[in-house]
């Protein structure tokens, strides 16, 4: 993959009409005063991709900003999730639905809806998906996915589901946790994968070997990090409150990472051990 490919490139999600930029701005922890500020800067710099969920508590945020912006909605690809489910499939559906209104409004949409931990169980996983189907089926979001699902919880779903695979599988992926046995089963079944925590948080920030490669490119550590995703093939969702960091992770699209730095790179990998949120579970 060379530095040809720009911010505006979309991936296809699988069977439906919907595209995912390549790029996200991820809204985790972002403060609600600061949310709004955040994403209107990330629009600005040119990410049309906004990741966010209801854990994180400030949709409502996403949604203004959205509204604020001149950048038209149907531009802005918008994700959401649910963390677990309420007692019953309609009930879920609610839950769901008032995500969708603090987005974009009662007869608005999400263009992504993913649940966002397996840690509901198979009975909640179950309850989760079949009230995504409903409202994928019903308009009110364009794609539905996973997060921090293994193979086995993906495999699991074949079961019961009328939408399968899903479009997405969004976990934690970097250098030095690259969750190969997922990401590998994920790729030879058509779900896009996201990688949330690309950064590291800028845990990483002064690992030798990335500070070497980011002074030979003479780039910042996380420009480093978001390209070497990208080159990967993963949707990566950095996140940041700073504006000019804002600007930054964006300006990645105009140099490469060379198959001996690929190299390097994949060496880090410290399987679940590297991981600093969640490394999924494959059985």
């Amino acid at each position: 993959m060379s530095a040809s490919f720009k911010i505006t490139d979309t991936l296809p999600l699988p069977n439906t009409s919907a595209r995912i930029p390549r790029l996200g701005f991820g809204v985790y922890r972002s403060p609600t005063d600061v949310c709004v500020k955040s994403c209107l800067k990330a629009l600005e710099a040119g990410y049309r991709h906004i990741d966010t969920a209801q854990f994180y508590a400030n949709e409502a945020e996403v949604g203004e900003a959205l509204r604020t912006s001149t950048v038209p909605r149907e531009q802005v690809f918008v994700t959401t999730k649910i963390l677990s489910p309420a007692a019953s499939v309609e009930a879920t559906y609610d839950k769901l639905l008032a995500s969708v209104h603090k987005i974009s409004g009662a007869d608005g949409y999400v263009d992504l809806f993913l649940i966002h931990s397996s840690s509901s169980g198979s009975a909640g996983r179950k309850l989760l998906w079949q009230a995504l189907e409903k409202l994928f089926f019903e308009g009110k979001t364009k794609s539905i996915g996973v997060s921090n699902f293994g193979v086995g919880h993906i495999e699991e779903m074949r079961s019961y589901a009328q939408v399968w695979p899903p479009h997405v599988n969004q976990i934690e992926l970097h250098p030095w946790s690259q969750q190969r046995v997922i990401v590998e089963y994920c790729q030879k079944n058509g779900i896009v994968v996201e990688a949330y925590s690309p950064i590291v948080r800028n845990y990483k920030a002064n690992d030798p070997t990335l500070v070497d490669i980011a002074k030979k490119h003479n780039r910042p550590t996380q420009q480093i990090l978001i390209r070497y995703a990208l080159q990967k093939g993963w949707v990566p969702l950095p996140k940041t409150d700073n504006p000019e960091r804002i600007v930054a992770n964006a300006n990645v699209f105009d140099f490469d990472l060379s198959a001996d730095d690929m190299f390097v790179l994949d060496s880090l990998d410290q399987g679940s051990a590297g991981a600093i949120v969640e490394a999924v579970d494959n059985e």
